[in-house]
This record gives C-alpha cells, sequence and structure tokens, in this order.
C-alpha cells in the first residue's frame, strides 16, 4: 500500500508541474491551445540533460552535450506560433538537439524530418523519439545546412533551431508554394525572428521580436 501511495504522489507531483508549467506559458503570452496540448505531451524533463531535470518545466536554456543549448520552451512557442503548423502539413527541422521540439512538431504536424549535424545528438535525439512511440517524425544524422535539403523531397514548413546570418536559399528552395520558414536572423543587436513564405517565385521575408537563439553552425561533425 505504502508503494502504491508513493506512485500516487509522484504521479500527482508530476500533473501538478506541467500544471505550473503550462500555467507560466499562459504567463508568458502563449494563448495557442494546440502548442500548449503539444508542450504538455512532450515530456521536457525526458530530454534535459542529467543534473538538470529539475528545470526541465521551467522557462530557461538547458546546456547540451557537444557544447550545444536547449531553448527556453517560450522561445519554441513563439517560432512555433509564427510557423502555424497544422496535421496538414510536412515538416523540416534543422538542429535536432535534443529532440524536445521534434517531440513537440510530432504533437502538430503530420510528418516531421529533423536533421541534426551531431551524431551524438542525433542517436540520443532518435532514441527518445522512438521511446515516446512518435511515428510520424523521424531524426537524421545531416547537415541541414548543406544545400541538399532537397532530397527529403519538399516541406510545408521548416524551422531552424538556431540563429544565421540570412535564410538560406536552399532551404528556401525546399519549401512549397504557400510554405513557410521560420528561424532567426543575426542583426547587430541580437538574434531576431524571421519569417520567410514562398508565394510562386516570390520569398517575402518579415522581422519579429528577439529570440535567444545560438548560432546555427554548419558542417557534419566528424568526431562528434
Amino acid at each position: 500500500m505504502a508503494a502504491l501511495a508513493g506512485v500516487e504522489e509522484r504521479g500527482l507531483a508530476a500533473r501538478e508541474e506541467t500544471a505550473a508549467f503550462l500555467l507560466a506559458l499562459r504567463s508568458r503570452g502563449v494563448r495557442d491551445t494546440a502548442i500548449l496540448r503539444a508542450m504538455e505531451l512532450a515530456p521536457r524533463e525526458m530530454f534535459a540533460p542529467r543534473g538538470f531535470a529539475d528545470l526541465a518545466r521551467a522557462d530557461v536554456s538547458l546546456p547540451l552535450p557537444c557544447g550545444q543549448t536547449m531553448t527556453s520552451p517560450v522561445q519554441l512557442a513563439v517560432m512555433l506560433g509564427e510557423l502555424a503548423v497544422t496535421r496538414a502539413h510536412r515538416v523540416l527541422e534543422v538542429g535536432s538537439g535534443s529532440g524536445y521540439l521534434t517531440a513537440v512538431l510530432a504533437h502538430l504536424a503530420g510528418e516531421v524530418v529533423s536533421l541534426e549535424r551531431l551524431r551524438t545528438l542525433g542517436i540520443a535525439a532518435a532514441s527518445r523519439i522512438a521511446r515516446l512511440g512518435l511515428d510520424n517524425a523521424r531524426v537524421e544524422i545531416a547537415d541541414g545546412l548543406a544545400g541538399d535539403a532537397g532530397r527529403w523531397g519538399r516541406f510545408d514548413r521548416i524551422i531552424l533551431n538556431g540563429a544565421l546570418e540570412h535564410a538560406p536559399p536552399a532551404l528556401v528552395a525546399a519549401l512549397n508554394d504557400g510554405g513557410r520558414m521560420v528561424g532567426a536572423i543575426l542583426t547587430p543587436p541580437g538574434p531576431r525572428l524571421v519569417c520567410v513564405e514562398r508565394r510562386g517565385d516570390a520569398f517575402p521575408e518579415r522581422l519579429g521580436g528577439p529570440l535567444r537563439l545560438p548560432p546555427l553552425q554548419p558542417g557534419l561533425a566528424q568526431a562528434l
């Protein structure tokens, strides 16, 4: 009986932490119910590095192996709001990291292809996605900035999990007509959200507010 009570208490504590997490997101301006539900269903603590599990439901960035960073939930929610993903969309993510954003996207989109240049991170992210049974998402070890995104087909939505100096033309070209790419552009004051749409042969860009995202690095890592 004592063991059962302990399990129930842990379950209650987890539900309370999740409720507090969602309330905190709402207090920071996240109102999209689909995004909130997806972030509720994707357990961030499963993706957080060891030693930081107690901060998994806080709105903070967390350090990852290989010198990478796990983006804070509110920053992800801002990008997802601009991305406007539905179940009708095929999504490309560049920079899998821990796989957390991949998992969130899997609860929003019809199909998710996530590219990670660091083998250590990519293998771990793919393992987490598999353990969650998210069969509409997959992680590939690949350089998403190599200019050959078309080898994975065309996409309705592309999200860059990091900042660049400009929107990569090859990635924009992988968008279906009416598609949208969201990421961050490096500016002198700091990274700012950018949204690029494809309208036939035109690719209008729109800048948004500041985003705390690290730069995306090109090249398939040889050692990590």
